[in-house]
């Protein structure tokens, strides 16, 4: 997808949603234009998402700033964190579980073994297989990647909360509808579950009234 065509796809999106979905429609015109837009910074994204696993935003925040702070020219890539070893990403706030994952990763990314630069030529299921290989990343932050990196536009998160939370509120539900529930509602959504899931976060959002900034694609 060309950076001239994400207007556009979310055009389409949008459209294509009101027009099969007036629950849908009205979300979003409750929520506003979607603002998705893709950060192609994958190597980061992980390691982000790495950190923030069970931790607050605030104090993944703060581990965050201190890893990049260590980098040369604060950037977090493959090569500048080739050099350290697990006690130093232990001494920038990591957990001894979280500084293991984050040198396999950049053990997969320097072997070759994960070529990032070439999962964006590959169907969404080859990408969530090779990127769950790595210790440490599952299929929700996969997908998040799908999403927020890749900004490929049919993806279901299933197992993320905040978007079953937003179908429950949308749709009002009485209770927070299971993966298989939220996955067979999707195929109406088909090809766009992206943007549909984006507003469903949205909508959440607005149902219990939170207005911090999303900083990194774990802080929805």
């Amino acid at each position: 997808m060309q950076i001239s065509s994400y207007t556009d796809v979310i055009s389409a999106a949008t459209a294509y949603l009101s027009d099969i979905d007036p629950i849908m429609k009205d979300v979003i015109k409750r929520v506003g234009p979607c603002t998705l837009q893709p950060d192609p910074d994958i190597f980061n994204a992980l390691v982000d998402a790495i950190v923030s696993q069970q931790i607050s935003v605030k104090a993944a925040d703060a581990i965050m700033a201190r890893v990049c702070a260590a980098m040369p020219n604060g950037k977090v890539t493959p090569e500048n964190l080739l050099p350290f070893d697990f006690e130093q990403l232990r001494a920038l706030g990591l957990s001894t579980q979280k500084a293991r994952y984050i040198l396999n990763l950049v053990e997969h990314v320097s072997s070759g073994q994960l070529q990032l630069e070439k999962l964006f030529e590959l169907e969404d299921e080859e990408i969530i297989r090779q990127l769950t290989a790595v210790k440490g990343i599952g299929r929700w932050t996969a997908e998040m990647c799908l999403i927020f990196v890749l900004m490929r536009p049919d993806v279901l998160p299933v197992d993320d909360l905040g978007f079953l939370e937003g179908i429950r509120f949308a749709y009002q539900l009485p209770e927070r509808p299971t993966g298989k529930e939220a996955l067979e509602h999707g195929e109406l959504w088909r090809p766009y579950r992206t943007f549909a899931t984006w507003y469903m976060w949205g909508i959440r959002r607005i149902a219990v009234k939170n207005e911090r900034p999303r900083t990194r694609i774990v802080s929805l």
